[in-house]
């Protein structure tokens, strides 16, 4: 059986969306997953021609496309398509190829399948980078749009993986009212109030470097940094130190964790305040009256 070798289109942009159509007309061909080499499209597009197989393994077109693929498969697959590793194209291809042509109708349910497991691992890998990219994205002010008077921000980050387009529709409905750029070193993603924008991704010295909001995210900080509540473990498990570099804020952390042992000895030692009498309100008297009554009823 000759080999067919499929390329998975530049920018990621497509890549799922071409991956998925390679991987129909291979269905249809009856090309079987050892038959295939996926590459990631640094190769020439004559590459995305397939080898014929031989007439004997041909399944008529019509009898496969009566069969169906699992949602659950496509939901794993657009997450799996975005990690970073070069076998995932093989991995996605050789679970879809089981669960139609192999019959494992089920095959998802099966946590401790090799196949299964490794794409589970993948996918919440990239959700991961899709929680780190809301949570550390740091807007930066550039200007106003002299077309439509909004104000226009530009962030950097650097995902592990091709997250951007997962990761997008996040900071479109959070900053729809203001224009703004997401520049990463794998693609960029830019927002003027009515579609999501998609270009080639550049280097960090195409993005600002500070402004004026830098002395916002760190006063932010500084005022709900609860020293009481500190475990520096778990803050650098949720806020690793490489992300540290692009947050306006990270350079008060070791101050912070410095200081931590003596404001919460301060706060410690400082009396407590008295308690406030509660406002007067008939609702709220009402209600006290009545939970009262139970305790002297008994």
């Amino acid at each position: 059986m000759r080999v067919a070798s499929v390329a998975v289109s530049d920018g990621y942009a497509t890549q799922w969306e071409c991956w998925r159509d390679q991987a129909r007309k291979l269905l249809v061909d009856g090309i079987p997953p050892e038959a295939v080499s996926w590459c990631d499209g640094t190769q020439q597009a004559s590459l995305f021609a397939s080898a014929q197989p031989e007439e004997a393994d041909l399944v008529a077109s019509q009898a496969l496309s009566s069969l169906t693929i699992p949602k659950a498969f496509l939901e794993l697959g657009r997450a799996v398509a975005a990690h970073s590793d070069g076998t995932r194209w093989a991995l996605l291809y050789r679970l879809l190829w089981r669960q139609t042509r192999g019959g494992e109708r089920a095959l998802l349910a099966i946590a401790t399948d090799a196949d299964v497991r490794q794409a589970g691992r993948w996918a919440k890998a990239v959700g991961r980078d899709i929680h780190k990219m809301h949570a550390f994205v740091r807007f930066r002010s550039v200007d106003k749009d002299n077309a439509d008077g909004r104000e226009c921000f530009v962030a950097w980050f650097e995902p592990e993986h091709d997250i951007v387009r997962l990761a997008a529709p996040f900071f479109q409905r959070r900053f729809a009212a203001m224009n703004w750029s997401i520049l990463t070193p794998r693609e960029c993603v830019h927002w003027y109030g009515e579609l999501l924008e998609f270009s080639p991704g550049v280097r960090r010295e195409s993005a600002p470097q500070s402004d004026a909001m830098d002395d916002l995210w760190r006063g932010y900080y500084r005022s709900i940094f609860n020293p009481a509540r500190l475990k520096t473990k778990a803050m650098q498990a949720e806020m690793p130190k490489k992300y540290w570099k692009n947050l306006p804020e990270a350079n008060l952390i070791q101050e912070l964790i410095a200081q931590s042992q003596t404001r919460t000895d301060g706060m410690l030692a400082t009396e407590q305040r008295p308690v406030k009498p509660a406002p007067k309100n008939a609702y709220l008297e009402a209600l006290h009256q009545m939970n009262q009554r139970p305790h002297e009823e008994s």
